[in-house]
């Protein structure tokens, strides 16, 4: 055989193994494509297990807001979506991992995170990044088990995240995801409804990102035609400049001003993937700095200061400036080390009243947020 018909041979077998990987490459986004869907707007949610008791005016209940970060975030867990710098030599930093780092490791932390919760034992608990069915996870199914370890409270579940199978990052391939967020309460819940965020047009961002959303409650206060309403929010953490979170908020301010134009109580609470603490300082700088770290403030909650003036009128926030409540996963977990603040809390209308709202110290064991409990009455 020649060296002109080998050469021609060659070629052939190349074009026939690129044509065949573009081809493979091209049914794989197809797939992704047509898995992907925005779930609608206004859903109702089931409330499962829904209790008889009803909330009262003047007495103080307690909520707790808690991500579960879908039970990898151990201290030595980092995110490969999540970035950093390093303050003293400008090093950037990526985290590594998209699933959790084995099965055991994540069995240990949504046990660890359970136990909080019954630790603290609160009327309402607004839970973020459960997973229901994902590969991330092992598939253990932190929706039952945290609804399973809690007889005593009805529940709802609203599902913010679904994906095909990602083959991405290729290190460590995310899978198959179904979750969202849990809200579990010891009071009646009349009926609830699950509220779509506005999102990012960027389809790439989307396949990684939640499909973010909002789950209303409404409670019946007693002896009043008044509602509790209770909302467990998750807005979006990569977002560059802040502009789909501006949007974001733009959405709960028209709900919360909605609901309290009505006479209604109303609490907001979770992870707002905003700097919460800003109305305790003179700057937005020196709230962004407040706690003692060795990375430079990250870009994504530079533009993501939240203050109580652009709320709807009538609602402060309530959030806990003494202990941060989430830590940069672009490194594992050193106290004093990584990036820390304080992005999950509540935001409260002017019938409600603050009675304190804390942050339980877990040194991020079990998730890379901390819990926090606001205690509140109804006035």
């Amino acid at each position: 055989m020649n060296a002109k018909k080998i050469l021609k041979i060659t070629a052939v077998a190349l074009a026939c193994v690129i044509g065949l990987t573009a081809l493979l490459i091209g049914g794989y986004v197809a797939y992704v494509a047509i898995q992907y869907y925005r779930i609608e707007d206004n859903v109702t949610l089931e409330v499962v297990n829904s209790k008889s008791r009803t909330v009262e005016a003047g007495m103080e209940y307690s909520v707790m807001t808690y991500n579960a970060g879908f039970g990898a975030y151990s201290p030595e867990y980092s995110f490969f979506m999540d970035t950093g710098v390093m303050a003293d030599s400008g090093k950037q930093v990526t985290g590594k991992y998209a699933k959790g780092m084995d099965k055991a490791d994540v069995r240990k932390n949504v046990d660890g995170q359970i136990s909080e919760f019954r630790k603290a034992d609160p009327d309402f608990c607004f839970l973020q990044e459960v997973d229901e069915m994902a590969d991330r996870s092992y598939r253990i199914n932190m929706k039952e088990e945290f609804i399973s370890s809690a007889q005593e409270y009805g529940a709802t579940y609203a599902e913010n995240f679904h994906t095909a199978n990602l083959f991405y990052p290729f290190n460590d391939p995310m899978g198959i995801t179904n979750a969202g967020i849990l809200t579990l309460s010891k009071y009646n819940i009349e009926r609830a409804a699950r509220r779509s965020f506005p999102l990012t047009d960027n389809f790439i961002d989307k396949l990684f990102d939640l499909d973010r959303c909002f789950a209303v409650h409404y409670l019946p206060v007693e002896n009043s035609d008044k509602k509790l309403v209770m909302i467990n929010l998750h807005m979006s953490a990569y977002d560059k400049g802040g502009t789909v979170r501006a949007k974001q908020l733009e959405m709960l301010n028209r709900v919360l001003a909605e609901e309290y134009s009505k006479g209604n109580y109303v609490i907001a609470g979770g992870d707002f993937n905003h700097c919460l603490i800003a109305d305790k300082f003179s700057s937005d700088a020196e709230a962004l700095s407040h706690f003692k770290s060795k990375q430079l403030v990250p870009e994504w909650v530079k533009n993501s200061v939240l203050h109580s003036f652009e709320l709807a009128e009538g609602f402060t926030i309530c959030a806990d400036a003494d202990e941060a409540t989430c830590r940069g996963a672009d490194i594992p977990y050193e106290k004093g080390v990584n990036y820390v603040n304080t992005i999950d809390g509540f935001i409260v209308s002017a019938n409600v009243r603050a009675v304190s709202v804390k942050t339980v110290p877990t040194e991020y064991a079990y998730s890379d947020h901390n819990p926090v409990i606001l205690k509140f009455a109804l006035i």
